[in-house]
């Protein structure tokens, strides 16, 4: 079992945008656009190594049925995160 299943935490969906929150604080959320081009992701420090980043692009790609990038400029997290992504 991954640690976010061990997390107790509601989504919101909003055009381009799904987000993961808990009853005190946003864990984490995604903005990309129609062509599944990452425009931003955040997770929240104390959340991150959960699999909550992996989790948010998974349902990107369900709800645009492309696999998700990164638009430019990307940082060194997300570099990291794409990397990881793609090795799957």
């Amino acid at each position: 079992m991954d640690e976010l299943s061990k997390t107790n935490y509601d989504i919101s969906f909003s055009e381009g945008v799904v987000t993961f929150k808990n009853i005190n604080t946003t864990l984490g959320f995604v903005r990309y656009n129609k062509d599944a081009e990452i425009e931003y992701i955040f997770v929240n420090p104390i959340f991150r190594c959960n699999g909550i980043a992996k989790k948010l692009l998974q349902i990107v790609e369900e709800k645009t049925n492309t696999k998700p990038k990164p638009q430019e400029p990307i940082s060194h997290l997300g570099e990291k995160l794409f990397k990881l992504e793609n090795k799957e």
